[in-house]
């Protein structure tokens, strides 16, 4: 009998990854469908990990069949759950966002419109770039033999393909993992169509800025966005060579971009170094995870100059300008 369930599941999931199997989609409001899951998802996820559930304010409409948001829900918090030897936590989010093309052109993967955001976040064992690389694959698994079949976040992947989304995975070895899915709003004749928004002209100056980040991809981007806005940029791939760059540096930084989550030392353990060196140093920290899970977790203070990746370069400018012209820190 448990055979027989384990093939008609496998059989289930595969279909839905292939999307032939028959959905029913309604008008959903994902805050009040996710608020509906949390006793279940607490069951999935066992006493030890803790669920914190951080609904958006407002979140608009989405068009998809309920079954399929609990596939989804289910799949990512087992997946969270497995990712967490002992005591931990996982994170649910929703809210609005809206991405136009200049965006898109530079964030891979990312389509132009409007979406809601379900994300999902643990602060498990994270996951290194070859098995991220992989985790969208039928069959991937890294749990042992009889654990886990792989197709769990292949479904996930096939049903946002499914209903015109996309999914972001943002994750660090030891760190956790974040998965951030986008579903198109569902737009009724009362709500119309969305009038074209013009974006306001980036901020600029002409500051000299200290960014650090590990990944040389996103460091590259960012120190040409900074540049664009007529910022002066030294750039750094460890905290280390941050530190030795900020001890050699002959002038004066005005502000310190760097990540959040990197190797060796985080980015407040970096900034409380730097500010022995550079007493009058303004801080902006990023991390591709929200704002809430970072001060959930721990590893900022509420209240501090923050970005979430990925931005764009507007966006970029609104926050450094915002940290460079605060009153205090």
């Amino acid at each position: 009998m448990n055979a027989a369930r384990r093939s008609a599941d496998i059989t289930r999931q595969l279909l839905a990854f292939a999307r032939k199997q028959t959905v029913s989609p309604k008008v959903l409001d994902i805050n009040e469908t996710v608020a509906g899951m949390t006793g279940m998802l607490h069951r999935f996820i066992g006493e030890d990990i803790d669920l914190a559930w951080l609904p958006g304010e407002a979140v608009w409409p989405v068009m998809m069949d309920p079954g399929q948001i609990d596939q989804i829900m289910a799949n990512l918090c087992v997946n969270a759950r497995d990712a967490i030897a002992d005591v931990g936590k996982v994170t649910i989010e929703t809210g609005n966002v809206e991405f136009d093309e200049a965006y898109c052109a530079h964030h891979y993967g990312f389509l132009p419109g409007e979406y809601v955001l379900l994300s999902v976040s643990d602060n498990g064992c994270g996951m290194d770039s070859e098995t991220l690389g992989n985790i969208f694959e039928p069959f991937f698994t890294t749990k042992d033999s009889g654990k886990g079949t792989g197709l769990g976040l292949a479904t996930v992947y096939g049903i946002v393909k499914q209903n015109n989304g996309f999914v972001n995975v943002y994750s660090e070895p030891n760190q956790g993992t974040a998965f951030k899915i986008y579903l198109p709003r569902h737009r009724t004749e009362a709500t119309g169509l969305p009038g074209k928004k013009m974006e306001p002209p980036a901020e600029s100056g002409h500051e000299t800025i200290l960014l650090v980040e590990d990944e040389p991809a996103i460091l590259e981007m960012t120190t040409k966005m900074l540049q664009r806005l007529e910022y002066t940029v030294v750039a750094a791939r460890t905290p280390n060579e941050a530190i030795r760059l900020a001890r050699e540096y002959d002038g004066e930084f005005h502000l310190l971009v760097t990540d959040v989550v990197m190797p060796g030392m985080n980015g407040r353990d970096l900034a409380k170094r730097l500010l022995s060196i550079h007493s009058h140093l303004r801080c902006l920290f990023m991390s591709g995870y929200t704002a809430n899970v970072i001060a959930h977790h721990g590893v900022l203070d509420e209240g501090v100059n923050f970005i979430q990746k990925p931005f764009s370069k507007e966006q970029l400018g609104a926050k450094v300008r915002e940290a460079l012209d605060k009153d205090n820190r």
